[in-house]
């Protein structure tokens, strides 16, 4: 009994192996020319230099004795935060506040916290989707600069410190 190689099992079977693995490769070739890993720096040497001025600013805040209080207003879908201070100094009119997501670059918010008395700032809480965001709260000339961190949904309040 003498049948065709084409019509038995295993000839098949050692040509899906390699078949499968250039299926895959092509396969893996078309995600990543599709979607760009946000997550590399394109100029990392000027990121590396950045870090000295971060460190700076953080480290003014930690001077003035500066920390805040982010929380979450259910009812109101406000952002209400409470500044403290070591040392006197003047509350800026507003403060910028970054929501930076973890991953996803396209998804960072801006927002900026109006004064409504002393050291007291509100502002509208945006849709975020669910996860680890990180917080960065600066004043307007960014002088100083706290950070945090924001665990939604279940996080309604944030701790913001020097980082230091």
């Amino acid at each position: 009994m003498n049948t065709p190689w084409y019509k038995q099992f295993w000839p098949w079977f050692l040509i899906s192996l390699p078949l499968s693995a250039v299926v895959g490769g092509i396969a893996t070739l078309i995600i990543a020319m599709h979607s760009p890993n946000a997550m590399v720096v394109d100029d990392y040497y000027k990121e590396g230099l950045a870090i000295n001025e971060t460190l700076a600013r953080e480290r003014a805040a930690a001077q003035r004795g500066l920390s805040g209080l982010l929380r979450h207003a259910e009812g109101s879908g406000q952002l209400q935060l409470e500044l403290m201070a070591e040392a006197a100094a003047t509350a800026p009119g507003y403060l910028q506040l970054q929501l930076v997501h973890p991953t996803l670059a396209e998804k960072d918010q801006s927002l900026r916290l109006e004064s409504v008395g002393g050291y007291r700032y509100v502002s509208q809480m945006p849709q975020l989707a669910p996860g680890n965001w990180h917080l960065i709260l600066s004043p307007p000339d960014g002088s100083w600069r706290l950070t945090g961190r924001l665990v939604l949904p279940q996080g309604g309040q944030a701790r913001l410190t020097p980082g230091v």
